[in-house]
């Protein structure tokens, strides 16, 4: 009951001498921000925003020179994967749209013959296509039946 009241009169006493919480605009902005405050209190919300800075506080505390040297590598490759496949959709579709009709099977099929590139491109996109069918299959194993 001592400490109590210990307490409490060095915390009267901050107040009364403290002039930045005697001003009338802070009391104002104290009492805003104490019935902002309140249904998060009520509702025990706040308790996920202390977890969450608590969790965040922990993440900036494991984070070493190597971990954000390795995020930042990711977020390098993320975006210049996406910047180059930007570029090659909007080339590709630059060069189909320039000619008036569209090549019949025989010329594609003659390109392919003559354009390494382009059958460097099929191969890489019947790869693709091809680990896309095996994830799909090994997916559909575990997906349950309706």
């Amino acid at each position: 009951m001592t400490t109590e009241i210990a307490k409490n009169t060095s915390f009267d006493a901050l107040l009364r001498n403290n002039p930045q919480l005697n001003d009338p605009a802070t009391v104002q902005g104290i009492d805003d921000l104490i019935g902002k405050l309140a249904p998060l209190l009520q509702g025990q919300r706040l308790h996920n925003l202390v977890d969450l800075l608590s969790a965040v506080s922990d993440v900036v505390d494991m984070a070493d020179d190597a971990m954000i040297q390795k995020l930042m590598k990711g977020y390098e490759n993320v975006v210049t994967g996406a910047f180059n496949i930007s570029n090659l959709v909007n080339y590709a579709a630059a060069q189909a749209g320039a000619e008036d009709e569209p090549p019949t099977v025989w010329q594609s099929l003659r390109r392919l013959n003559r354009d390494a590139d382009a059958r460097r491109g099929v191969a890489m996109t019947l790869a693709m296509l091809s680990q896309l069918g095996r994830q799909a299959r090994e997916g559909a194993a575990v997906l349950p039946d309706d």
